[in-house]
Order: C-alpha cells, then structure tokens, then sequence
C-alpha cells in the first residue's frame, strides 16, 4: 500500500509530500527547513530515494538539493529549468520506481512556469495520485505572471492546457496535490477546501469548464500583488540554495537595540499585536509571529536590510527564525526574549498606541481623522470606507509622506496588516489608532461603505483567504 504524508507550510500557505510505500519514498517540493521532512521520513521508517521538484519555486528556498545530498537521493528537476548545480534532469513521461510496486510519471504541466512539470504516483500501474504543484490546483491554478511578463498571456494558454491533459489522461477518482493554494500569492486564486480529486476539479475548475479565451481573460483581470521578495527567490534555487542554520541568534540587549535602531536597522516585534500596541521598543514593527510573518516582512523589508528579532520566548523566536530561512532571510542580527521592559534603555519606557473598532471609527467625525485602508487594491475594489486613503500595507515603508496629517485610524481586512502599518506609523512618530476588526462590521458599524454590489457581497470579501 501507498502512503502519502502532507508537510504543511502554513506561514507561506504552501505543502509539501512525502509519498511512497514500505520502504522507501520521494520528496516533493520540499521546504528549505529539511529537518521536519527527515523526522516524517523517520517516524514512516522509510528510505528517502528521490526528491523532485515541480518547478524552479518563486515563492521560497527549496531544500531539495541540501536534502539530496544528505540522504543520497537522486535528485529529479525539469529538464526545461537552467539550474546550475548537478542533477538528474526529467521529462515528460520520465518514470522512476519508488518502491514495490509504486511509481512516479512525470507529466509535463507548463503554465505555472514554462519547464512546470506534475508527477503522477501509480500503485501497480494505476495512477492513485497527481502532484500538480503550481498547474492544476484546488479549483484555480497556479499564476502564470511570475516569470516574465511578455511570457504571461503564453503560460496563461498553457496553464489550460495542461489543466485539460490532466483530466483527460487521470482517472476522476486520482487524487489532486498541488503545492500552492493554501493562501501562497504563488496561486491566482485560494483554495476552495483541503482536498480534491481530477473528478472534482472537472466540475468545479474554471481551467476546465471555460474554453480558453475565457479563462485567460478571468485569470489575467484577476491577478493580485507580487511579493517583491519573489525577485530574489527563484535566483537563489536556480543558484542551489545553501544549507540552513537555526541555531539561536545572538543575543541582542537594550543598548544593542537601541544602537541597531538608531542606525536604520529593522527591530521586528514577534508578539501579537494586543501585547504590542499596549507596550513596544519605540521604533520597533510589530509582525505577529502567528500571522503571515514570511511573507509580510520579507515582502516589506529591503532586502539584505539586517532585522532584529524581539518574541516572547525563546520558543517564538525559533519558530520565527524557522519561517524565515524559507524566504531566504537567514541569520538575525540579533534577538532578544522576553518583554518591553527588557529591551529598553535604562531610563527609557516602552511606548504604545490605541486600538479599536469600526463602531469606535463610526463614533468619530471624519473630518476629524485620517481614515487609511492598508488592503490590497482587489480587496479594495471590492467595497472601501468612503472618504478612506489607500495605500497597500506592502507599499506603506515607502509611502509614509503620503498619508495625510491627523491621527490616522488605520485598517485592513481583519486586523494583522493593520497593526503592520499602524506599527510602521507610530515609529514614523504619528499618532495612531488600529482598527482591530473584520471589514465585514463597518456596514454594521453605520459606515458608508462604496463600490460594493450589497451588504452580503460585502461580508463574503472580508471573509475570504489571505483575511488579516
């Protein structure tokens, strides 16, 4: 019997496979952080024999090859990706034995990139899964402006394409795997559910119930923001990323925290962001440890900027640490655990900044504040507080003389982004209220809200993926 073990990359909104039979098994687009693929491996007492990857990833640092060269297994990349380390190229048809009566079939998927290539494990020749990564995914697929954009509308035809020869060439019941959905901006779209079947996707994917000319022309008016952190990504795999270090950074005290600010460094605050608007480091960005901390603020912060870690334990900080050796930001400059009052200057008190409601917004005049929206402009156009500001929360850094003067009640979707910005604010030395709330309570709250169908619509946008 085949098993298949999912690796779930919940910051990055990624997974991973680890997928085999008695034996042995192959890794499939694994994360940099190979330690949690090896414990899985051990646990299942099975022998690593292949890692493959889908595609040269824009989104993280694979750990496909440090994991190869640790384990001994045959590394298996598309044949069509320019990588310059030494590998086992793969093609469409490929097929490699994983164990006793089980398979893997390399079917070439381009769309997601133009080498994207999907692998199909067979039990005694029947296929039982799909590997889709960034092709076919949970009712979507996976975005094709990540390469380059006179390549866009081209990979957009493909990813149809491919969608198509999957459901031809699988059976219904063959279960569906991608790598990208779970609230990875790698995806066009997220995920309708966890699991799927080339069944399902037949119904319910637009790739596979649009003819083409339709599809592309909903795919490309939909695509969002790109990470700018996606730039450095795929280099770095395409170079062969380089072994991972955890161990814990040193350790940073209040003058040396004081000193990194003062020199333009990034102080990053891990903590949720009710414990730090009620006391924080002044100068210091809040990027809660349990939100999308990768992605934020490696979208966020200049990349080579040096960042110093603030968590409340050291637990928080590993785990954070962990998050962002998969966006490439590998060594802290420092870090420090504990509290507020730890991490000043002997005489110096942490500092703070309200917080709030959409009632609590509806209860001032609005010409009395400053009203900024830090959503996404999809988001935005979807339904926005009349009168607001806008400005993405990922732009904000670099927008800071923008935003109007007045104290600046600041929100998002349902809270994270806007603590985010309202952090980025008050270290700019402006007075600051976050609006800790779900978008859906500002019709409730009596707000005018415009460019919305109806008040149903409405609450069905704030609630969507990638809400924070």
């Amino acid at each position: 019997m085949f098993f298949v073990d999912t690796l779930e990359l919940e910051g990055l909104g990624n997974r991973s496979y680890l997928a085999g039979g008695a034996r042995s098994a192959v890794v499939v687009d694994p994360p940099r952080d190979i330690d949690r693929v090896l414990a899985t491996a051990a646990r299942r007492g099975v022998r690593i024999s292949h890692v493959v990857e889908t595609h040269v990833h824009n989104d993280y640092v694979s750990g496909g090859l440090e994991l190869a060269r640790v384990t001994g297994a045959v590394y298996l990349v598309p044949a069509g990706a320019d990588v310059a380390f030494a590998r086992v190229p793969v093609a469409d048809g490929d097929t490699v034995a994983v164990d006793d009566g089980v398979e893997l079939r390399a079917v070439a998927t381009p769309g997601h990139t133009p080498h994207h290539t999907s692998y199909v494990l067979l039990e005694g020749g029947v296929p039982v899964v799909a590997f889709t990564g960034g092709s076919l995914l949970i009712g979507t697929v996976g975005r094709p402006d990540l390469v380059e954009p006179r390549l866009t509308g081209e990979l957009a035809r493909a990813q149809h394409a491919s969608a198509h020869r999957l459901a031809a060439e699988l059976p219904d019941e063959t279960s569906v795997l991608p790598t990208h959905g779970f609230g990875s901006f790698c995806s066009s779209a997220q995920a309708e559910g966890d699991a799927s079947t080339i069944g399902r996707e037949k119904a319910v994917n637009a790739a596979l119930t649009e003819d083409v000319d339709s599809f592309v022309a909903r795919l490309l008016a939909g695509l969002d923001d790109i990470p700018a952190y996606y730039t450095h990504m795929g280099p770095a795999n395409a170079r062969g990323p380089a072994p991972v270090d955890l161990t814990p950074p040193a350790v940073a005290g209040a003058e040396e925290i004081a000193a990194r600010l003062t020199a333009g460094e990034w102080v990053v605050d891990l903590r949720n962001r009710v414990a730090f608007a009620e006391g924080h480091v002044a100068g210091s960005f809040n990027f809660e440890a349990d939100g999308k901390l990768a992605t934020y603020l490696a979208w966020m912060i200049p990349w080579g900027k040096p960042v110093t870690l603030l968590a409340d334990s050291p637990e928080q900080l590993a785990d954070a640490q962990r998050e962002l050796v998969r966006v490439g930001i590998d060594r802290p400059a420092g870090a420090a655990t504990g509290t507020p009052e730890d991490w000043v200057t002997e005489g110096a008190r942490p500092v703070s900044f309200p917080r709030s409601t959409f009632a609590g917004l509806a209860g001032r005049r609005t010409d009395e504040v400053v009203v900024l929206d830090v959503r996404r402009h999809s988001e935005r156009a979807a339904g926005y507080v009349a009168g607001s500001v806008h400005i993405p929360v990922h732009e904000l850094h670099g927008r800071l003389g923008e935003v109007p003067d007045g104290t600046v009640w600041v929100h998002c979707a349902g809270g994270m982004r806007a603590a985010i910005a309202a952090s980025l604010l008050h270290a700019a030395g402006r007075d600051v209220v976050a609006v800790d709330d779900g978008f859906d309570a500002a019709v409730a709250a009596g707000l005018t809200v415009t460019g919305r169908a109806d008040e149903a619509e409405q609450g069905e946008q704030g609630g969507r993926s990638h809400r924070a």
